[in-house]
């Protein structure tokens, strides 16, 4: 017998492509990258069958090519994630997610006390794994926050 293989998901012409997101951490990608309400047609797909995670999220932009610059935030949420930037059908380049070492200018500091709410500066934070949790420890009031409690989620 013949096993068929049918995607899950339709292929897209020109975009981005969020694959291997653990389940249940899609809709959290979508809030921070800002994607929802906007005139962008996105197809999402949520507890997919995946060899390596069991279960998957995946989230394909069309017409948005995203960067690995713009993308390194999504470390945080989906750190075994890929980003494939398509065009024409074909992957054009991919890049691999890990938790950064820091992150500038990306969240706000949570501390309401901490300079970065009252003067001209960049907030910039620190990132540490620590009990399967991700913490982000602010440059200037060195206080440390869950990656939840920054990304306001």
């Amino acid at each position: 017998m013949v096993e068929k293989k049918k995607l899950q998901v339709e292929a897209i012409g020109t975009g981005t492509v969020i694959d291997h997101i653990p389940a249940g951490q899609g809709v959290k990608i979508l809030s921070q990258l800002q994607l929802l309400g906007t005139d962008l047609r996105i197809t999402v797909g949520f507890n997919l069958p995946s060899k390596e995670l069991g279960l998957k999220d995946i989230i394909k932009v069309e017409n948005r090519l995203f960067n690995e610059t713009e993308a390194s935030e999504l470390g945080l949420f989906a750190p075994q994630a890929t980003i494939n930037v398509i065009e024409n059908y074909a992957v054009r380049a991919k890049f691999k997610m890990s938790v950064p070492e820091k992150l500038e200018g990306v969240f706000e500091c949570p501390n309401s006390n901490c300079i970065t709410h009252n003067e001209p500066v960049q907030s910039s934070f620190a990132i540490k794994e620590r009990n399967n949790d991700i913490q982000l420890k602010c440059r200037y009031c060195e206080k440390s926050f869950s990656k939840d409690i920054v990304a306001g989620l």
